[in-house]
């Protein structure tokens, strides 16, 4: 009898080769993420180093210093988290690397670039607990005895923010919404930045139906938080900036999570920048056009202000 090894149960091409995975339960990757190694930017003057928590198997993470006038002064915090529809992506990749180095120049903030593990081979919630075990080890240095003294030298953690690009964006937004519920002692959330964010809608996912068989798929509020408004209100920050691209196939998704925000009962101020005749985070991919400029002064302005 012929062998099924290589028989195919299921592909995924979302928008380009994702992964495969056969009948007898082995998965092909294909996409492999390429990675840089920290670096000191002579350009920017910041500088990048590696860190790995030992309070769980996963998180670790690429931690950036922007160039330091002022060695007593505090600095914002940004946590940063990446996208790649939860199955690829790193914030090793020279994208990523490049993106937060730029931010971090830019905007004068001390940044944490959180890896987390991957669908298909670890499914949802998986990202969700790895993320937050990352978010607490951040809040560990709050009182300034962390293990990591960038963080307890540089970070004002009454300035903090979570932000992150499509999948990212998702679990920086539950990231903020769990802090409501468990809370994180000594840190305060100042804001909350989306980057052409992936929330579902009412269409069917068949990707999200793999990665995360023990969701509600659209009635998630994890997925989809406008099919719980009222849960918005326990946003636990005083910010919130969506920034959607016109040319986006998920621009739809981030203006109903921008209306559903403003319906709720929460005490903040949201905004929206949209960038139009642009694709799904086009910044990434072409940082230095100009509407990838006026974009990162937008996130520099929401950092600062």
């Amino acid at each position: 009898m012929a062998s099924n090894n290589a028989e195919i149960a299921h592909e995924f091409f979302p928008q380009f080769p994702m992964f495969r995975v056969y009948k007898d339960g082995r998965i092909e990757r294909l996409h492999q993420t390429e990675t840089v190694p920290p670096s000191n930017d002579p350009l920017t003057g910041v500088q990048s180093k590696d860190i790995t928590s030992p309070e769980s198997p996963c998180p670790s993470a690429r931690l950036f210093l922007p160039r330091i006038t002022n060695p007593t002064a505090k600095i914002p915090l940004l946590i940063y988290i990446h996208g790649g529809a939860f199955c690829i992506g790193s914030p090793f990749s020279p994208t990523y690397h490049n993106y937060v180095n730029s931010v971090v120049d830019k905007a004068n903030v001390i940044a944490v670039s959180v890896q987390y593990r991957k669908a298909p081979e670890h499914p949802l919630p998986i990202a969700y607990d790895d993320a937050w075990e990352a978010v607490k080890w951040v809040a560990s240095h709050a009182n300034g005895d962390g293990p990591e003294p960038w963080l307890n030298d540089h970070a004002d953690f009454n300035k903090m923010f979570l932000a992150g690009d499509s999948a990212g964006a998702n679990i920086a937004h539950n990231m903020t919404m769990k802090s409501g519920v468990h809370g994180l002692t000594g840190l305060r959330i100042e804001g909350l930045l989306l980057m052409n964010p992936f929330f579902m809608n009412n269409e069917p996912d068949k990707l999200i139906d793999y990665i995360f068989p023990s969701s509600n798929g659209c009635d998630d509020p994890r997925l989809n938080p406008a099919s719980a408004i009222k849960e918005l209100a326990g946003l636990a920050c005083k910010r919130v900036l969506v920034c959607v691209s016109g040319n986006d196939f998920l621009r739809n998704r981030g203006l109903a999570y921008y209306e559903a925000v403003r319906k709720s009962e929460w005490n903040g101020v949201i905004d929206m920048f949209e960038t139009p005749e642009e694709g799904h985070v086009f910044y990434l991919s072409n940082p230095s056009s100009q509407k990838a400029v006026d974009l990162m002064n937008q996130v520099s302005l929401f950092l600062n202000r």
